[in-house]
């Protein structure tokens, strides 16, 4: 039997016959819906206020995405490093990869798009002379 210091923030205690863990899955969500509504009023703080350096305020931005990303990971996908989420891992591993090889592909061939489709200085030259 696990105890509740054995579980992660956002893995929800099982279901047991006598009814136990009924209400911890409300308080989960509710959890993880305040720390989010929280990190999204910080962001919009960041972004408006000049108490920042103004370069800075772009890692900031990131920074409290990053932990908003992870606050929806933990709390509501219940994305944890327990064995039995071993599939959820990899297929969010898996989807990531996708996402990142689309987004930089598409990047990769636009570029070379741009470099390839542009006429070349001399004929730029040329046209102009006429």
């Amino acid at each position: 039997m696990t105890t509740p210091e054995d579980r992660a923030p956002g893995e929800a205690e099982p279901f047991s016959e006598t009814g136990e863990g009924h209400g911890t899955g409300v308080l989960v969500y509710t959890i993880g819906l305040g720390v989010a509504v929280l990190l999204t009023a910080t962001s919009f703080w960041v972004a408006n206020t000049p108490a920042l350096w103004g370069p800075g305020v772009g890692l900031g931005l990131a920074v409290l995405a990053v932990a908003q990303m992870g606050v929806h990971l933990v709390f509501f996908l219940h994305i944890t490093t327990g064995p039995d989420n071993t599939n959820n891992v990899l297929a969010l591993a898996f989807g990531l990869l996708i996402v990142f090889v689309v987004m930089f592909g598409s990047l990769w061939i636009m570029n070379n798009l741009n470099e390839n489709m542009m006429p070349s200085p001399d004929l730029m030259n040329l046209h102009m002379q006429r």
